[in-house]
């Protein structure tokens, strides 16, 4: 018992904040390679490995020359054997320790791809005159919305929006709303504004004033007729944007760095064509 005591005493006195760290790594480590390999052929084939190594300390420990010569000669080539071998359970590791958000770094990346993400679609989008409406929550939820259209929860991007606000594409008509940086649904109804100044907008911009009125939600619009970007929030609209404006304006309301009286600052009040326009929501 005396020795036991000893022995934890020794051992613990060793144990500094280096070792600790050291142990909590390597163990990590140790965890996260046996997620990449649980389920894999790569488990079979580190089981190989293992028996050829066990067969090398027993070759040793017995003296056959002959089998530790043979093992040691082959043993070099085995680095370069395991990559090949591994390289898709490699890749996977890797890809698996990025998705890691180290000090924040990994979601500010994120979140710049994502924001990149939807200027690019917003870019061509006004380039190609096709109409969209794309609502980006925030802190009020926006679940009626959600459920009133087709349910996606998807990762933004390009392509994938371009196709949704695809002109007679099935989910072209209504909005699309993003959550917590997904695309959470298509085809989405919003409720349209009844601000007098509005009365004769287009039902995409009626709709994007309407659906940020009551809620801290940022809405994109593009219009189909001339293809001008615009941005409703707090129920104000600020048109003609370009896309340096609309992507300080997305990073801004990402941020919670906007409120009413910043969004509206250095935009013109509402002030709407006396015709209207064909850019609804329907078209």
């Amino acid at each position: 018992m005396e020795l036991l005591h000893e022995m934890l005493a020794s051992t613990a006195g060793r144990l500094t904040p280096a070792a600790v760290l050291d142990i909590v790594l390597t163990a990590f480590l140790l965890y996260q390679l046996m997620l990449m390999i649980k389920g894999r052929r790569a488990a079979h084939a580190l089981a190989g490995i293992s028996v050829l190594t066990g067969l090398y300390l027993f070759a040793r420990a017995a003296n056959l020359e002959l089998l530790r010569t043979l093992l040691a000669t082959l043993a070099p080539y085995t680095a370069f054997g395991l990559i090949v071998m591994f390289q898709s359970e490699i890749r996977r590791l890797l890809a698996r320790l990025g998705r890691h958000d180290w000090v924040g770094f990994t979601s500010r990346l994120k979140r710049r791809e994502f924001v990149e993400e939807i200027l690019l679609a917003v870019e061509q989008l006004s380039r190609t005159h096709t109409g969209a409406l794309i609502v980006l929550e925030r802190d009020m939820g926006l679940r009626t919305f959600v459920e009133s259209g087709v349910h996606i929860d998807a990762v933004v991007s390009r392509d994938l929006l371009l196709s949704i606000f695809e002109n007679k594409g099935a989910l072209h008509d209504g909005a699309v709303i993003v959550q917590n940086e997904r695309l959470a649904a298509a085809a989405c109804f919003l409720p349209l504004t009844t601000n007098p100044v509005m009365s004769k907008a287009g039902t995409r911009h009626r709709a994007a004033m309407g659906g940020t009125e009551d809620s801290d939600c940022l809405a994109i619009i593009v219009s189909e007729e001339t293809g001008r970007i615009s941005a409703a929030g707090y129920g104000h609209l600020r048109k003609g944007l370009n896309l340096q404006q609309l992507d300080e304006l997305i990073s801004s309301h990402l941020n919670n760095q906007t409120d009413e009286t910043s969004f509206n600052q250095g935009a013109a009040r509402v002030a709407v064509s006396a015709t209207p326009t064909p850019d609804s929501v329907n078209s």
